[in-house]
């Protein structure tokens, strides 16, 4: 029998990496690289039912090599492939001999062979179906996995989606863990030129729920008496409606991540009004760079600022973002405060979180 102190091989779902930013990507990415590092007797997976690349274990642009325990697993092919989640991921972890899986995208297999930790960033799916519209898998699948009671824990990002996870499913409060997301070490102050015109900014995905058309009319409003631009930064979802051209608002799409430090030190505010969030990652980042955050006053937002951010109602952004506007000195104490509490944050932690959830898993399990 597999004592949960020894050396163990763990799978993780590598679906996200096929898609360049977003925060689901950035946690597998990170994750998998934090856990190979902090526990080298152990051997992590990455398996997928098509071919993704391998994280970069490094800050961006270095040439940290992945770490020796951490592999890839086989792209499955043909019938297998199509039936991933019925038979071709069963058949991998049966092949490298995995010990746990690990969903880090609301997802394990159908048939509870081995212990599984599922990973539910938000309910965003259940909320509102027009936020993701192409949800509807996770609406069905993922909330028959939880009725069933498939998964042998559940990770969320929060303790805000955690609650809400256990209102919504009735799900066992001991079997449900929060494992907070964290900043990459790229992410510090960086001295900017002072000649740049002054500008608020937006990093993130673009979808409804994002509240970025409020945030543009804020901006206009501000825009009206100060002369401010506004950067949106970020991946556009189909169902996002473009964005109309107009001056001072720049639309930069998907930024490298080696060139977001600079894009948030160098911001006036990063403002990032979301109307519902799991964990809300670009926060983290933006404070991590010395920024000055205004977000809403969702709950998981609210968990991940603490007191180094202003947290405000839609109706009182504009004016907020006026008074950052005609008077930045004003908030100099909020933005020296922003990278102590990112401090509190680490993908090192994250890992030794999430590994103890996996030896909760095991000894659930095999009870």
């Amino acid at each position: 029998m597999l004592s949960y102190t020894s050396a163990v091989k763990i799978a993780l779902d590598a679906s996200p990496l096929t898609v360049s930013t977003g925060g689901i990507a950035r946690y597998t990415a990170e994750l998998a690289c934090a856990l190979a590092r902090e526990f080298r007797e152990n051997t992590y997976w990455l398996v997928a039912d098509h071919a993704f690349p391998m994280p970069g274990c490094g800050s961006a642009g270095s040439e940290t090599p992945v770490p020796a325990n951490l592999h890839a697993g086989e792209p499955a092919r043909g019938l297998v492939a199509k039936r991933w989640w019925s038979i071709g991921l069963s058949r991998e972890l049966t092949r490298i001999g995995a010990d746990l899986f690990h969903g880090t995208d609301f997802s394990v297999p159908y048939l509870p062979l081995r212990p599984s930790v599922m990973t539910i960033h938000d309910l965003s799916p259940w909320i509102q179906r027009d936020w993701q519209p192409d949800a509807a898998r996770i609406r069905r699948r993922t909330a028959a996995l939880l009725r069933a009671r498939v998964p042998t824990m559940i990770a969320t990002p929060s303790e805000a989606i955690r609650n809400a996870v256990i209102d919504r499913f009735q799900w066992p409060a001991d079997r449900i863990a929060v494992t907070p997301l964290a900043g990459s070490e790229h992410f510090r102050p960086i001295a900017c030129d002072q000649r740049t015109r002054p500008y608020f900014a937006f990093v993130g995905t673009l979808e409804p729920r994002k509240n970025i058309a409020r945030l543009i009319e804020a901006w206009r409003e501000v825009r009206k008496t100060d002369d401010i631009d506004l950067f949106i930064a970020g991946r556009r979802r189909h169902e996002f409606p473009p964005v109309a051209e107009e001056p001072g608002l720049h639309l930069a799409g998907a930024i490298p991540d080696a060139d977001l430090p600079a894009l948030y030190s160098g911001a006036l505010a990063v403002v990032y009004p979301s109307l519902y969030e799991g964990f809300g990652l670009p926060v983290l980042e933006a404070m991590q760079c010395g920024a000055l955050v205004v977000t809403s006053r969702d709950p998981a937002l609210a968990e991940v600022a603490g007191d180094a951010a202003l947290r405000v109602d839609d109706s009182d952004l504009a004016g907020t973002l006026a008074a950052i506007a005609a008077h930045p000195e004003a908030f100099r104490e909020m933005r020296e405060r922003a990278p102590a509490r990112a401090a509190q944050f680490s993908w090192s932690r994250t890992a030794k979180m999430t590994q103890e959830v996996y030896a909760e898993a095991i000894r659930i399990f095999q009870r």
